[in-house]
C-alpha cells in the first residue's frame, strides 16, 4: 500500500515481512517472524545526498540478517522498551547499534517494535566530525556492534530524526537537513563509550547457532532433531540449548519450527507451480493438519491463504 506524501520522504507500509525487508531502499535483507500474529510492517523513509534516515516498525517479533551498502555506517536507535539482539548481544537502553556497511548483521525485535535508522557515507561523517571538531576513532568505531551514550544526547538525536519525518522539508533544502542529521549524530559516538569487541566464549556460542542454522537450512526436507544437532555440532544437549538460549532468546526445538515455518511461507509465496503440502513436507511437515494449525498460529492466516496470494 503506497501513500502519496512530500517527495522527499517515502512511506511504505507492508502486511509480509520479506516485503517489508525488501522496502528499505539499498539494503539486502531477510526477516523471519518470530512471535504469532498478523504481520504489519510502516517504512518511514528520507534519502538525502549521502545518508538515509528512516523509522521502521514491525507488529511482530523478528530474528532480521541485514546488510548496508558499502562504504557507509549504520547507527540504530530502537525506540521501543523491550530489548533487542545484535548478534546475540543483548542492547542495554541507552545504547546506538552500530555496523558497517557490506557487513552482514543480525538482529532479533520483539513485537510492537519501532527503530530509528542513520545510514551515512563514511566520508561524509568523517568530513562533518573534522570540520565541528569531534576526535572519534574511526577504526574501532568500524568494528563496533554497540555504542553506549549518554541519555541526553540519544533523546536529542531521537528528538530530531522524530521532528524530520514529520516535516521532511528543510527551508534550506537536502543538504542543510543532512547537516542537521549529523550534528544530531556526532554528539553520540563522540561522547559514547564504544563496546569491547565480543568475549571468546560468546563468539564460540555464536558460531554454533549459525552452524546449526546452516545446517538445518540445507537439510531443510528431512526432520532433524535436537539429538541430530548435537550430533553434527559435537555439543551437548544441555550446550546446545544454552548456546541458543543465550544467542537466540529462544531454545534449540523452537527456533527449529520457526525457521521451518517462515521456509514454508516463503516458499508459498515465491513458487506458483507448489502445492501446500508439497511445500509442507519440503520443509519436513508431514502431519498436514498441524502444520496448517501450526501456519496459522503463528502469521495469523492459513498456508493456502499465502499460495494464492503469490509474490508481491
Amino acid at each position: 500500500m503506497h501513500h502519496t506524501y512530500p517527495p522527499a520522504l517515502r512511506i511504505v507500509e507492508a502486511m509480509d515481512a520479506d516485503e517489508h525487508a525488501r522496502n528499505l531502499t539499498n539494503w539486502e535483507q531477510c526477516y523471519d517472524q518470530t512471535t504469532a500474529g498478523v504481520f504489519h510492517g510502516l517504512l518511514e523513509e528520507l534519502q538525502l545526498p549521502a545518508m538515509q534516515v528512516f523509522r521502521e516498525s514491525t507488529s511482530q517479533g523478528m530474528r532480521q540478517t541485514c546488510c548496508v551498502w558499502p562504504d557507509a555506517l549504520w547507527f540504530g536507535l530502537p525506540y521501543s522498551a523491550q530489548a533487542t539482539r545484535i548478534n546475540g548481544r543483548t542492547v542495554a537502553p541507552n545504547s546506538v547499534l552500530v555496523r558497517p556497511g557490506d557487513c552482514e548483521f543480525e538482529l532479533i525485535t520483539p513485537a510492537d517494535y519501532t527503530i530509528f535508522g542513520i545510514v551515512v557515507r563514511q566520508d561524509t561523517l568523517h568530513d562533518a566530525a573534522q570540520r565541528l571538531g569531534y576526535a572519534i576513532d574511526w577504526e574501532r568505531m568500524r568494528g563496533a556492534e554497540l555504542v553506549h551514550a549518554s541519555p541526553a544526547a540519544r533523546q536529542q538525536c531521537l528528538h530530531t530524526l522524530g521532528a524530520l519525518l514529520q516535516h521532511p522539508g528543510h527551508p534550506e533544502g537536502a543538504e542543510a537537513t543532512q547537516q542537521a542529521v549529523v550534528a544530531a549524530l556526532l554528539p553520540l559516538i563522540d561522547t559514547g563509550v564504544v563496546e569491547r569487541e565480543v568475549r571468546d566464549s560468546f563468539a564460540r556460542r555464536q558460531r554454533i547457532v549459525a552452524k546449526a542454522r546452516d545446517y538445518l537450512l540445507a537439510h531443510h526436507d528431512q526432520a532433524i532433531t535436537v539429538p541430530d544437532l548435537c550430533q553434527q555440532l559435537f555439543v551437548s544437549r544441555r550446550t546446545l540449548q544454552y548456546c541458543f538460549e543465550d544467542v537466540l532468546g529462544m531454545a534449540p526445538l523452537q527456533y527449529l519450527r520457526i525457521l521451518r515455518l517462515n521456509g514454508a511461507r516463503r516458499d508459498l509465496r515465491n513458487k506458483a507451480a507448489s502445492t501446500v503440502s508439497d511445500v509442507a513436507a519440503d520443509w519436513s511437515f508431514w502431519h498436514f493438519s498441524q502444520f496448517s494449525s501450526d501456519y496459522r498460529k503463528l502469521f495469523g492466516h492459513s498456508p493456502s491463504a499465502d499460495c494464492s496470494s503469490g509474490p508481491h
